[in-house]
C-alpha cells in the first residue's frame, strides 16, 4: 500500500487512481458478495462516477501543470502584464470538477485565461456536454423531468431556472446555422415543395402577442376557478410552422387518390419526402416565416432550375402572404390546396342531408370529391350545394355547413385544380406540415397546465426543429464553434488566441 501512495503521489492522477482501489475494494467486500445484481449494479454506477469525476480533475490538473508564460493583448488593445494563479468551478456530466489557471490582468481591463480558450470552456458553470444533454432532453422532456434526469443519470446539479437558461443558449445560433449551410446538388427534375401552417402555444401574460394581451385584459373572468362554457382564455401565441423538402412526381388519377384514402390501403410506392427541413417560430412573425421559407428554397435551388409547389390549407392571410413573397422575388409557384381540408367541409356540409355515419353520407362526399378531383371547378361543385339548400328546404341553421362550404369552395377555385396536379404528380394533401405542427408544437408545448415565455418556447421549437430535419449533430459542432468565437477569440487582438500548452512532440518512426 505504501508503494502504491508513493507512486499515485508523483502523479495528477493519485487521486484516480485511489478512488479506483476504493471501486475495487467495494466490490470485492464480503458485504458485495451477498448483494443481488441490480445493487451491485447501483454501487459500482455510483461510485464509478466518483472515479471519472477523479480522472478528469487529474486531467485539467496535469494541463494546468504544463501551462507556460504567453504575451496576452486584449481585443482593447491592452496588453495583460499582470499574471496570477486562479481556478473557477465547472459542473460536469461525473460532477464537479476545479479548473486551475494563469489569469493575465491590467488596470481597468478585463481578465483573460488563455488556457480557458485552450480548453475551450464555456463562461458559465456549467460544461458543454451539460449544455448539449439538457439541450437534448429538453426538446422532449418539461424542464422539471430534465432536472430530475440529470439528478438520476448523472453527477451533475442542474436548477430548473438554470435548465431553461441553458436551452435558450444552445438553441441561439439556429438562424445562422441554416444561412451558412451548403446544400447538397439534387435532381432538377423532382419538386421542390414549401409548406406553410400555425399553431397556437399557451403563453405566459406578458409574452403574447400586442393584440392578444389587450383582448385578454379586457376580457372579465367570470369565475376564479375554471372557464365557463364558450369562454377564452386569450392566452395562446401563434406558432407559425414551415416545411421544405424534395419529392419526387407521381402523376396518378382521381380513382388512384379515392383508393388511398381508404385507411387500409395506402399505397407502398408513394415517393416519400427527402431532404426535408421542418421549423417553427413564436418569435417571428407569419411573413418573417413565409419568406425564410422561400429562402430556403433559394438555397436549394438558387437559378430556379426546379418545379416550385406551395402547398396549404386555405387561410386567407397565408395564402396572401406566400403570393406576395413570390411576386417580390419572382418566383413562379403552383398553389394546391389540401385537400384533406376539402374533405372536412364536404362532410359536414353532407350531414345536412344524411345522418353522420351513414353511407349515404360517403356516398355524398365521395360523389363531389370525384367531381373536383376530375377538374369540376369549386364554383360549380359550390352553385350544386346551393340548388341542394333550396330543393331539400333547409332552414339557416340547418343549411349553414353547406353554405360555408361553397364559400370555401368559390374563394378557393382557382387553387382547385386536381386534375392538372394529378397529372403533374403533385402533391395535393399538406400530411408533412401536418405532422410538423404535431410534432414540433403539440406534443412538447401543448402539455396540460404548460405556460411558456417566449424565449423558452423559441429555444425548444428550435431544438425540436433540428432533431425533426436531421440536423441536431452538424448543429452543435457549429454552435461550438460559434460558442468559441463569443467566448474567448472576440476578447483577444485580433481573434488570435495565444497557446499557453506545449506544442505536442512529433512522433518519431523507426526506419530499418
Amino acid at each position: 500500500m505504501k508503494s502504491l501512495a508513493r507512486i499515485a503521489n508523483d502523479s495528477p492522477f493519485c487521486e484516480s487512481r485511489l478512488s479506483m482501489k476504493k471501486l475495487e475494494d467495494a466490490v470485492s467486500s464480503p458485504e458485495a458478495m451477498q448483494m443481488r445484481s441490480d445493487e451491485i449494479e447501483r454501487l459500482v454506477l455510483k461510485q464509478g462516477q466518483d472515479l471519472l469525476r477523479a480522472v478528469l480533475q487529474s486531467h485539467f490538473d496535469l494541463r494546468a501543470a504544463q501551462e507556460r508564460p504567453v504575451e496576452v493583448e486584449g481585443a482593447d488593445g491592452v496588453e495583460r502584464r499582470q499574471v496570477r494563479a486562479t481556478s473557477r468551478k465547472l459542473e460536469t456530466l461525473v460532477g464537479e470538477v476545479t479548473v486551475t489557471r494563469q489569469l493575465y490582468q491590467a488596470p481597468g481591463s478585463e481578465g483573460l485565461a488563455p488556457l480557458e480558450a485552450a480548453l475551450a470552456l464555456p463562461d458559465e458553470r456549467y460544461s458543454y456536454e451539460v449544455r448539449r444533454l439538457v439541450a437534448e432532453e429538453s426538446a422532449h422532456q418539461s424542464f422539471d423531468e430534465v432536472v430530475e434526469m440529470l439528478e438520476k443519470r448523472t453527477g451533475a446539479h442542474v436548477p430548473k431556472r438554470q435548465v431553461e437558461e441553458l436551452t435558450v443558449r444552445a438553441a441561439q445560433d439556429f438562424d445562422s446555422f441554416y444561412l451558412d449551410r451548403l446544400c447538397e446538388p439534387e435532381n432538377t427534375s423532382d419538386l421542390l415543395i414549401l409548406s406553410f401552417d400555425g399553431k397556437g402555444v399557451a403563453m405566459r401574460h406578458d409574452d403574447l402577442r400586442e393584440a392578444t394581451r389587450k383582448a385578454a385584459e379586457r376580457t372579465p373572468r367570470r369565475l376564479e376557478t375554471r372557464l365557463t362554457s364558450g369562454e377564452k382564455r386569450n392566452r395562446k401565441r401563434r406558432a407559425q410552422v414551415a416545411t421544405v423538402y424534395t419529392l419526387a412526381r407521381w402523376p396518378r388519377t382521381a380513382a388512384d387518390v379515392l383508393h388511398t384514402l381508404r385507411p387500409d390501403d395506402l399505397d407502398e410506392a408513394r415517393p416519400r419526402p427527402v431532404h426535408k427541413r421542418v421549423w417553427a417560430s413564436v418569435e417571428h412573425t407569419s411573413q418573417r416565416v413565409v419568406d425564410d421559407g422561400f429562402a430556403e428554397a433559394l438555397r436549394r435551388d438558387p437559378e430556379r432550375r426546379r418545379r416550385w409547389v406551395v402547398v396549404l390549407d386555405g387561410e386567407r392571410d397565408q395564402l396572401k402572404r406566400v403570393q406576395r413573397t413570390a411576386r417580390k422575388l419572382g418566383i413562379d409557384v403552383t398553389i394546391v390546396l389540401d385537400i384533406v381540408h376539402v374533405l372536412e367541409y364536404l362532410w359536414r356540409a353532407a350531414h345536412a342531408f344524411h345522418p353522420a355515419g351513414s353511407e349515404d353520407a360517403e356516398t355524398w362526399v365521395r360523389d363531389r370529391l370525384l367531381a373536383l378531383l376530375s377538374g369540376r371547378s369549386g364554383g360549380t361543385v359550390a352553385k350544386s350545394l346551393r340548388l341542394m339548400i333550396a330543393s331539400h328546404g333547409l332552414d339557416k341553421k340547418a343549411a349553414a355547413p353547406v353554405v360555408r362550404c361553397a364559400n370555401y369552395l368559390v374563394r378557393n377555385t382557382r387553387w382547385l385544380h386536381y386534375d392538372r396536379a394529378l397529372a403533374d404528380g403533385l402533391p395535393i394533401a399538406t400530411g408533412v406540415i401536418e405532422g410538423a405542427c404535431r410534432y414540433l408544437v403539440q406534443d412538447r408545448m401543448g402539455r396540460t397546465g404548460a405556460r411558456w415565455s417566449l424565449a423558452g418556447a423559441e429555444a425548444i421549437l428550435r431544438l425540436r426543429a433540428l432533431r425533426a430535419s436531421g440536423d441536431f449533430e452538424d448543429y452543435w459542432q457549429f454552435h461550438l464553434v460559434k460558442e468559441h468565437e463569443r467566448t474567448h477569440q472576440s476578447r483577444y487582438a485580433n481573434g488570435a488566441v495565444p497557446n499557453p500548452l506545449p506544442s505536442p512532440r512529433p512522433q518519431l518512426k523507426l526506419v530499418k
